[in-house]
């Protein structure tokens, strides 16, 4: 009787260790990350002067603080890339900075980091979504990252060196490389227009891929003085925090467009 008791005990004890496990939580009950963040900043010329890009660079520098250390509301990420946005030519690869770079530093020390690898200059480099996106699916393999959520989110007009009987083609920005990676990727594209945005959200083709964008007369809200206090640290910054959630890291539905 008494090996019987013990028995089933020791399978209780493994049941509660597999459903920790799998819950994604370890046994003192943190929760273990498992979003996996990738940054872009568009360095293409139109966006480069048009206004915003000194701006939403130090928004970009507290919105990764705020995600590493898991402040507010925002989820802390187990994986972390930054790049820029297209090249000099079409398809061309770029660094994807990994999360070593950014962690245990300060807003103004990630601020800075981002400055030094995006330097406010003229550019003549073409905005190319597509071979941002191809790049993202192939860390995402490489990494072995598949079926983790994904959050893309970008600084950029939006606009995309495509066109197709001299209009902007949308359409032509595939999102296909990711559609089978993960059933929660969301594409979230920062200071665009509500024009851009709109087509953006209704003409690009996908299935799974969830679009969401925020334009740049929002975004510039995000320092204001009711929301962005300067002499309080950003663990402190509840309104912002509340801001960045509400505005930026909003819980968008899957739409399919065909």
């Amino acid at each position: 009787m008494n090996t019987y008791f013990k028995n089933k005990k020791s399978l209780f004890f493994a049941f509660i260790v597999l459903a920790v496990t799998f819950s994604g939580c370890s046994i003192e009950g943190e929760p273990n990350p498992r979003l996996s963040l990738f940054i872009g900043v568009d360095v293409s010329g139109s966006y480069v002067n048009s206004g915003h890009y000194d701006e939403s660079i130090s928004f970009m520098a507290n919105y990764i603080y705020a995600h590493l250390n898991g402040l507010g509301e925002l989820e802390k990420p187990n994986e972390l890339f930054v790049s820029s946005i297209g090249g000099a030519e079409p398809g061309q690869p770029k660094s994807f900075y990994p999360i070593h770079v950014f962690e245990n530093k300060s807003v103004d020390e990630i601020e800075a980091k981002l400055r030094e690898y995006f330097p406010k200059k003229k550019q003549n480099d073409l905005t190319d979504f597509n071979a941002f996106f191809e790049q993202i699916a192939e860390t995402i393999r490489s990494k072995n990252l598949i079926l983790r959520p994904v959050s893309i989110v970008m600084l950029s007009d939006g606009v995309p060196d495509l066109q197709k009987n001299g209009e902007t083609d949308y359409r032509s920005i595939k999102l296909s490389p990711l559609e089978k990676l993960s059933r929660n990727i969301t594409v979230r594209l920062l200071y665009t227009d509500p024009v851009t945005g709109k087509k953006w959200r209704t003409e690009i083709p996908r299935r799974r891929v969830k679009i969401w964008t925020q334009s740049s007369e929002v975004m510039t809200t995000w320092n204001d003085s009711t929301i962005f206090f300067q002499d309080s640290t950003l663990a402190k910054q509840d309104r912002w925090l509340k801001w960045t959630k509400d505005n930026v890291d909003f819980g968008v539905r899957a739409r399919r467009v065909d």
